[in-house]
């Protein structure tokens, strides 16, 4: 028997019902070599009918249903609440799993205690072209999928230690999400989408938290499922795709994440990054997106919420410090 058979694995699903993506998700789950102990889809789709489908079809799933559409992180806070499994996997309701995935995956952190996430080796459904192999943080504070848009040419076959993993499909350690949990919120709910991966993965990281890669665990990603435009479906995240509201989160929460994590001295190093990012950034902006200018100003208030969220983490990680050291002298 492998030694991690025993582990229990929850899965959380979000969906909103979006182009008959979640049946297949559900249906590689059903045909993982090591079963989840269950799986949580939080359903945003307000489509009674869609509901009962997906019950009928699959019985033994749970299934929480909204009467107002929840945010993506809010509907992943709201999942892991509700699960028991010891490792949750977030999972995109258009990723398709590999039949060994999740046992792959798991001995990723077996190998480590320290291990709070882990990835797989995640391509588009055209198997050829990778989606990502592990988060990383680039030096102008963007969240950067390695080997994002290549042909997997075997070249990132190597396992190893990662800064973190992708929201499509996140796998972490319960002890992990509980430990950097702000209040209620395991995923910071104010991000709603994008960036919120990257968050999570540097508060990880600032906690003493690893994150490693396993290229055997392989799935598979639409990437852009999630886009309203269908134009932007099973492309790369293309900004003329995005809607106005993807857009201001896309803009407001990269600056929500520096704000959270970024050390001042890692902001004094990566500023002459930053400023060239920013400047092509709001030159685009300002060119083809002029409209945005104002509705961003509206947004400022979360920048604010995200600084105390910053002294708050702060304080609980110096707490937790000082409380470690007393007890080992």
């Amino acid at each position: 028997m492998e030694v991690w058979s025993n582990k229990i694995v929850s899965v959380i699903v979000p969906t909103i019902a979006k182009e008959g993506y979640l049946k297949k998700c559900l249906a590689s789950l059903a045909g993982q070599t090591h079963p989840p102990e269950e799986i949580i889809v939080m359903d945003n789709s307000l489509d009674v009918r869609f509901r009962h489908e997906i019950v009928q079809t699959y019985p033994s799933i749970k299934l929480y249903s909204s009467q107002e559409r929840l945010s993506y992180c809010a509907s992943l806070n709201k999942g892991i609440s509700k699960s028991s499994g010891d490792f949750i996997l977030c999972l995109n309701d258009d990723v398709v799993l590999d039949s060994r995935f999740i046992a792959k995956a798991l001995r990723g952190f077996l190998l480590d205690p320290k291990v709070g996430m882990v990835s797989g080796k995640i391509l588009r459904r055209d198997e050829k072209t990778i989606d990502t192999t592990g988060l990383f943080l680039s030096c102008y504070r963007t969240a950067k999928e390695r080997g994002y848009n290549f042909k997997d040419k075997g070249q990132f076959e190597q396992e190893g230690y990662i800064f973190g993993v992708g929201g499509a499909v996140g796998f972490y350690r319960k002890d992990m999400l509980e430990d950097i949990k702000e209040g209620e919120d395991y995923f910071d709910s104010d991000f709603h989408f994008f960036y919120e991966d990257l968050d999570v993965a540097w508060r990880a990281r600032l906690a003493g938290w690893r994150g490693y890669y396993v290229p055997e665990a392989i799935g598979f990603h639409v990437r852009g499922g999630s886009v309203r435009n269908k134009a932007g479906i099973g492309k790369p995240y293309a900004r003329r795709y995005l809607d106005d509201s993807l857009h201001l989160d896309l803009l407001k929460n990269r600056y929500m994440a520096i704000i959270k994590n970024e050390s001042c001295l890692g902001f004094l190093l990566h500023l002459p990054c930053m400023f060239l990012y920013d400047l092509v950034l709001w030159s685009y902006i300002l060119l083809f997106r002029t409209h945005l200018i104002k509705k961003f100003f509206f947004q400022l208030r979360y920048l604010r919420m995200a600084y105390a969220k910053r002294r708050f983490f702060r304080r609980i990680m110096k707490e937790r410090s000082n409380f470690q050291k007393s007890k080992n002298a």
